[in-house]
């Protein structure tokens, strides 16, 4: 696979634009074992967190990233459960500058379940 497919490039810039594309190639099972339930989504978003913080990327870099999947997911993917409806609601409802916190708050939240 082409360095152009990966969101997080070898000198550690990221190609946000390929968030979509990336989260196009799981299967529907692989999306449906992913968001069935919130355990799950946590457990995988902390999986590709702890990934990126071993390459060397800080919180911001992870918020921009959580940012762009959070934005595919609320246009692409039903809530699955109470807390994806609630995180849905929630983005719909706030800016842009809000959505960005709130990517923060995802990534600390996983953070703190390690």
């Amino acid at each position: 696979m082409s360095e152009e497919s990966h969101i997080v490039k070898k000198d550690g810039e990221i190609a946000t634009g390929q968030v979509e594309t990336t989260l196009n190639r799981l299967s529907d099972d692989q999306k449906e074992d992913i968001l069935s339930n919130f355990e799950s989504f946590k457990s995988y978003l902390g999986k590709r967190i702890q990934l990126g913080e071993s390459i060397g990327l800080g919180e911001e870099k992870l918020a921009k990233i959580a940012q762009k999947v959070a934005d595919y997911l609320a246009t692409h993917e039903e809530p699955r459960n109470r807390e994806e409806k609630l995180l849905y609601e929630l983005w719909k409802v706030g800016d842009e500058d809000q959505r960005h916190k709130l990517a923060h708050l995802l990534v600390r939240m996983v953070q703190a379940d390690k």
